[in-house]
C-alpha cells in the first residue's frame, strides 16, 4: 500500500459489521482500507459486541499499537458525540478525518410511513451527521484542516419510489454537505458526499432476500447499465480518495457511484 493516510486519525461511524467480504458493509470496508493506508481508526458504532470484534480484526492488520480502537456511539445523541470527539482527541491529539457511514433503511409510501420511522431515518442520516460535524470542526480547525465524508445515496439524487423517509433524509445529508463545505472552506476543512447505488452489503442483502424469497430475480440488476451490484470496497475506494490529500481541492462535491443508474 502507498500509505496515503499515514499518521492520520479517522473516526468512521457505522463500521462494526466486520471486515470479512461476506459480511462487510461500507463502513467496515472503509475502516479496513484506512488501516491498510496507515491511518489510526476509531470504530464508532452502536453495536458494542460487533464493534469490539471488528476492532480486533482491524488491529490484526497493523503492526502499529492501537491502530484501531472501538468507541460506542449512537449518532443521534449529542452527548455521546461530544464524549467521543473529546476522547479521540485526548488519545491521538487530533482528528483528521470523519466518515459518516452509519445507516439504516426503510421502505414505505408517504401514506404508510409513521412519524416514528420518519424521525428514525432523520436521526441517523441527518441529525447524526450534523452533530458529528459540529463537534469535530473545532478540533480540525485547530489542526489547520481535515476531511469530512458523508455517505449519502443515489436516492438523494433521484428519489426512490418506496423509500419516503430514507430518501428524504439522504437528501438532507446531500444539502448539508454543501452548506458545511462553503462554511468550512476557509478553515481548510473539506466536506463531500458519496452517493452509492445498489451495493452488496448486509443491510441491502437482507432487504432483497425478502423480495426474492419466492424465487423472483433481483429487480435491481435490471436497472443498472453495468449489470451488477457494487461491492463495498468499490465505495470505500472513493471514500479513501476524498479523505486523502489526493482530493485536496475538492469540497462541496457529490461523487455518485451507481454503475450508471442515474445517467439514464
Amino acid at each position: 500500500m502507498s500509505q496515503r493516510l499515514k499518521n492520520k486519525v479517522a473516526i468512521i461511524t457505522g463500521s462494526a459489521n466486520g471486515i470479512d467480504s461476506n459480511v462487510m458493509g461500507i463502513g467496515g470496508a472503509s475502516a479496513r482500507l484506512f488501516i491498510e493506508e496507515g491511518a489510526s481508526v476509531v470504530v464508532a458504532d452502536i453495536d458494542t459486541t460487533r464493534g469490539i470484534q471488528t476492532t480486533e480484526q482491524l488491529q490484526s492488520l497493523s503492526t502499529k499499537a492501537e491502530a484501531a480502537i472501538f468507541m460506542e456511539l449512537d449518532v443521534s445523541v449529542e452527548s455521546q458525540w461530544a464524549e467521543l470527539v473529546k476522547a479521540t482527541n485526548a488519545k491521538f491529539g487530533k482528528i483528521d478525518i470523519l466518515v459518516h457511514s452509519a445507516g439504516n433503511s426503510h421502505t414505505a409510501s408517504v401514506e404508510n410511513t409513521t412519524e416514528d420511522e420518519w424521525d428514525r431515518q432523520f436521526d441517523v442520516h441527518s441529525k447524526g451527521i450534523f452533530l458529528g460535524t459540529k463537534y469535530v470542526v473545532p478540533i480540525m480547525r485547530k489542526n489547520q484542516g481535515g476531511s469530512i465524508v458523508i455517505l449519502s445515496s443515489m436516492d438523494a439524487m433521484i428519489g426512490a419510489s418506496g423509500g419516503t423517509a430514507y430518501s428524504a433524509a439522504k437528501g438532507s445529508s446531500r444539502t448539508f454537505a454543501k452548506v458545511a463545505a462553503i462554511q468550512l472552506a476557509k478553515d481548510n476543512i473539506r466536506v463531500n458526499s458519496v452517493h452509492p447505488g445498489y451495493t452488496d452489503t448486509p443491510l441491502a442483502r437482507a432487504a432483497i432476500e425478502r423480495i426474492t424469497a419466492d424465487g423472483s430475480p433481483d429487480p435491481r440488476v435490471a436497472r443498472i447499465p453495468m449489470g451488477r451490484l457494487a461491492q463495498a470496497d468499490e465505495i470505500a475506494n472513493a471514500i479513501l480518495f476524498l479523505a486523502s490529500e489526493e482530493s485536496s481541492y475538492i469540497t462541496g462535491s457529490e461523487l455518485v457511484i451507481d454503475g450508471g443508474v442515474t445517467a439514464q
